[in-house]
């Protein structure tokens, strides 16, 4: 962000006094916005650091004592420390007569009953580290109060590239971010500090920011309004996605019908779930709108058995889109299928659980393979597929997700807090739907449903892949607010699907 801000400041000539009064502004208008009673009512503690974070508040003061706000400014240093635009702006507010309290420790911070509103402008993005004495014991001081707090760019403590967090730090209700979402906003544990996020628009010009190709992107409504697909009132079942679904074995069915059930709320327009011969009859009960299709067993042991692989070529031809893995097993007879199989897919797959397992330790088959696909790990998953350890790949998620779409040449979704999807080019986008409630056993069944439907539908793997991401967060998120994340369930969401969609496609 730092470089995007020099290029518009000395490439294009854009005043960093001016970015600096619209950031401002901008926050103030949002605060403005937000406001559950007239802002004029408000009383407005604006808490300032010296650097050009302090500088951004008192510029939203300024702009909210305008609005009609009661505003006081405390700065935790000396103005003969401020430097650039935060002198300038500090100079602003005092020839406005707003009051401005020079603090240089805890105890002299004091808020009253009548404070509505803590604006934290101490530390920006730049932040890295610990917040050293006194200044932490400030921080700790203004938690103390209970009065919402709104943070500019970020909360103070946070180090928005790794989403660590200072052992003190602000705990914000409100972020208003500047110009675009940093990383460090959704990674544990800063994302539990953030609160609501928005992004506010400081006049840099968009160019400026494609300039610099970042390689991290943000998932978000746009995104799913431009690439979730509409459905046509003159459309019938053959044309609204065929999904045939490669799941199950002893013990697993519930996986195998929790993707077929997700598919079927997701608006896919036939299933056919393929499954080994001896589970058809528990899985026509769970299955009512899916069409099961019997295929060749080991023995006693109820998985896919190799003897079996030419059967799959009749509904290849029929469908649109397949999804392999949920609950399949790794018996050595699976394995070497699926190794088969995938050489003679050429249809859009999600390759999921363990059907990304039977991989393991020779990803080769999956490397050549030269069909349209998503992969959707969790870090477990892709510990075994790239032969690194989960530490590692737990302690960095982006860049793991980032090197498995690279070498595998895929488009790969791994899963977690948050999700990252990745493109063999690079790019990674970043999914900030999601709660805890869906870390339980069978929530990625009801995501490959899902993906597998969106490529039914025609969609790329990277917008499949980003969309159903998004919704399936997003459904677990109307689930947490309707009945709680600790009780929630993966079926919770599949049943939570079609109000998703009709928040979109209403």
């Amino acid at each position: 962000m730092q470089d995007i801000d020099k290029t518009a400041i000395k490439g294009r000539g854009i005043p960093s006094l001016e970015l600096m009064e619209n950031a401002g502004r901008g926050i103030a208008e949002y605060l403005y916005e937000i406001s559950d009673d007239d802002v004029t009512a408000k009383s407005v503690a604006v808490i300032c650091g010296k650097g050009n974070n302090g500088g951004d508040g008192f510029v939203v003061g300024r702009y909210l004592s305008e609005l009609g706000a009661d505003v006081r400014f405390y700065l935790l240093g000396k103005k003969d420390e401020l430097k650039g635009d935060a002198e300038i702006n500090h100079k602003r507010a005092h020839e406005i007569n707003l009051p401005i309290h020079e603090i240089s420790s805890a105890d002299e911070i004091d808020l009253d009953e009548e404070t509505d509103l803590i604006v934290d402008a101490i530390f920006g993005t730049g932040f890295h580290g610990d917040i050293r004495s006194p200044m932490d014991k400030m921080v700790d001081k203004i938690n103390s109060y209970d009065i919402p707090i709104a943070a500019v760019d970020c909360p103070s403590g946070l180090n928005t590239t790794t989403g660590e967090l200072s052992k003190s730090s602000i705990i914000a209700d409100f972020t208003a971010t500047l110009a675009m979402p940093k990383i460090g906003h959704f990674l544990y544990p800063g994302v539990e500090h953030v609160g609501e996020l928005t992004v506010i628009d400081i006049g840099i010009p968009e160019e400026v920011v494609e300039e610099k190709n970042l390689d991290l992107n943000l998932i978000d409504e746009a995104f799913i309004d431009e690439y979730l697909p509409h459905h046509s009132e003159g459309g019938h079942k053959g044309n609204l996605g065929k999904l045939f679904i490669i799941a199950g074995s002893e013990g697993s069915t519930g996986a195998a019908c929790m993707a077929a059930n997700s598919a079927t709320r997701a608006g896919i327009g036939l299933c056919f779930l393929g499954v080994p011969e001896s589970l058809n009859d528990i899985c026509e009960v769970k299955c009512t709108e899916a069409l099961t299709r019997t295929l060749p067993e080991v023995g006693k042991k109820r998985c896919f058995a190799l003897r079996g692989l030419g059967k799959f070529k009749q509904y290849f031809e029929w469908a649109d889109a397949v999804a392999l893995g949920p609950g399949i097993g790794t018996h050595h007879e699976t394995k070497e299928l699926v190794k088969r199989l995938i050489s003679r897919i050429k249809l859009p797959t999600v390759i999921d659980a363990d059907g990304l397992n039977c991989f393991e330790g020779d990803t080769q088959p999956l490397i050549e393979a030269e069909f349209p696909c998503v992969l959707t790990p969790h870090p477990g998953e892709l510990s075994r597929l790239i032969d690194t350890s989960l530490k590692e790949i737990a302690a960095d998620r982006f860049k793991y997700a980032r090197i498995a779409a690279d070498h595998l040449k895929k488009v790969v979704l791994l899963k977690g807090a948050p999700t990252f999807v990745a493109e063999p080019n690079g790019q990674v986008y970043l999914n900030p739907t999601g709660n805890i409630g869906m870390a339980k056993g069978g929530s990625g069944d009801v995501l490959t449903g899902l993906i597998g439907t969106l490529l039914a539908k025609g969609l790329s793997p990277l917008q499949a892949a980003c969309c159903g991401a998004y919704l399936h967060g997003m459904a677990g998120d109307f689930c947490r607010d309707e009945i709680g994340s600790m009780g929630m369930i993966p079926t919770d969401m599949i049943d939570m699907l079609p109000e998703v969609l009709l928040y979109f496609r209403e």
